[in-house]
Parts: structure tokens; C-alpha cells; sequence
């Protein structure tokens, strides 16, 4: 049986490549969407239908669990899709609770920066109400990163720029942490780091994720029995072409060397 990690693009590598640190000795499926990108700019519904069309893909590969490897897609369906699958579904959200917790000590404030969806879904707001009890937390869509990272442009000279720009209106100075809450940001942290001070953790809600999936599997008596390979697939098309494949080996890469 394998575990499958479903996102819009490239941007859910971030959370495979967690969870694979974490549980080597699995099969993986990873599904790119990449036939209706960006799911950030896209209505509820649009991306309803295109998330279970991609579950009902997944559901013919023998899957132990699903992993919705995007914010976006997380807000908008996770709760319908764990109705519909026979198998555990497991989202991502924005780490905003360990940041509140952390930034409060230091009597900072929170940035939390993600997809315009992300950020407007009742999800998101519930969220921060819950946690958010002294106001500290403060959102910024940055969609442009995910238009990046899909082009494969983490180059600083591309990326900074667009950065310093939408951080105009802000004090980098204020936040004690900055919360990345879109699967693709991770690939950027160098670049998010440069535009804070050093103190400011940049955090994102991937551990989190991986270690419950371990949890659930561990429960489940279905841990192991793998390789660690993992099988691409493209909007339900197989991934063969060694120029793809080497694209997606060199972000876990990566994601190495940013850890």
C-alpha cells in the first residue's frame, strides 16, 4: 500500500519531503495538479471538482492514507473529502499556533503568508480566532512565490525584489515569526530569512502534518513495508520523462540544504 501527497504544483514536495524524512520505509505516490494551476486564485467550487477528480485517481492505487499537501485545497475540501475516502485524509494548515505561542513570549507579532484563498477561508479565520487572543497575527497573500516556484525561479535577483515590494507595508522588526502558509513557500526561506531580522523563526506547518500521519499509521498497524521510491504523476498522467523526474529529485534537494 502506498501514501499519496496531492497538490496544485511543485509546492506539496515540501510536505513529501517531511514525511518521507520521517517515515523512509514507506511507498509513495506524489499527484501535481499541474493542469489547473494556481489553486490560489481559483473559487471554492472550481477547485472542489478538480481535488476530487484527483481522489478518485488516487483511489485506484491501493493507498493506505492521502496527504492535501496545499493550504488551499486543505481550506476548501478536506472536510468532504474525508467523507468520501476509505482511507485516512490528512491536510496542511498554517503553523499559526506554535507561532503565537512563541511570538507572544517575546511580545512580537505574527506574519502569516500564504494564498489569497488561504487567507480569506473561514478555515483560516476559525483558526486564528482560536489562538489569536491578543491580536498579534497579521496575513499577506503572496501569490507571485507560487508563480516561482512552479517556473523553478528561486534565484535571490527574482525572488527578493517581488518580496521587498509586498513587504512594503510592513515592519519586518515587529514579527517574531513568519509563518509560511503555502506548501510552495519553504523552496524561498533563504530569501524570507534575508528580509527579517536573524531572531525571527520562519517556520511552516509540515512537521506537524508528517508527525500525525505517522501517529495515525502507528494506530492503524500499517507502518512500513516499503522502499521510500516515489511515483510522479502529473493532473493523472505517469511522470517518465528524466528531464521532470531530475526537476523534482533536485527540490528534495533542495529542501536538504535549506533545512
Amino acid at each position: 500500500m502506498k501514501i499519496a501527497v496531492f497538490d496544485s504544483g511543485i509546492g506539496g514536495m515540501s510536505v513529501l519531503y517531511r514525511i518521507i524524512k520521517l517515515l523512509p520505509n514507506e511507498d509513495y505516490i506524489y499527484y501535481a495538479d499541474t493542469a489547473h494551476l494556481p489553486y490560489g486564485e481559483k473559487s471554492k467550487d472550481e477547485l472542489k471538482k478538480y481535488i476530487f477528480q484527483a481522489a478518485d485517481f488516487l483511489m485506484a492505487h491501493d493507498l493506505k492514507a492521502l496527504v492535501i499537501a496545499c493550504n488551499t485545497a486543505t481550506s476548501a475540501a478536506i472536510e468532504d473529502l474525508r467523507e468520501y475516502c476509505p482511507f485516512p485524509v490528512l491536510g496542511v494548515e498554517p503553523a499559526v499556533k506554535p507561532a503565537v505561542l512563541e511570538s507572544e513570549k517575546e511580545n512580537k507579532k505574527v506574519l502569516v503568508l500564504a494564498t489569497r484563498l488561504t487567507l480569506k477561508e473561514e478555515k483560516f479565520h476559525q483558526l486564528v480566532e482560536r489562538v489569536d487572543k491578543h491580536d498579534i497575527v497579521d496575513g499577506l497573500p503572496l501569490p507571485g512565490l507560487v508563480t516561482l516556484a512552479e517556473a523553478f525561479h528561486f534565484q535571490e535577483d527574482q525572488v527578493v525584489p517581488y518580496l521587498k515590494e509586498q513587504l512594503k507595508p510592513f515592519d519586518p522588526n515587529q514579527y517574531g515569526t513568519v509563518v509560511l502558509g503555502c506548501t510552495h513557500f519553504p523552496f524561498f526561506k533563504d530569501s524570507i530569512q534575508k528580509l527579517f531580522p536573524e531572531k525571527t523563526d520562519i517556520i511552516d506547518g509540515s512537521v506537524g502534518t508528517a508527525k500525525n500521519l505517522k501517529r495515525i499509521l502507528e494506530e492503524r498497524h500499517q507502518i512500513g513495508g516499503g522502499t521510500g521510491a516515489v511515483s510522479f504523476y502529473q493532473s493523472g498522467r505517469k511522470v517518465e520523462d528524466r528531464e521532470t523526474l531530475n526537476r523534482y529529485h533536485q527540490l528534495l534537494k533542495r529542501l536538504d540544504h535549506l533545512q
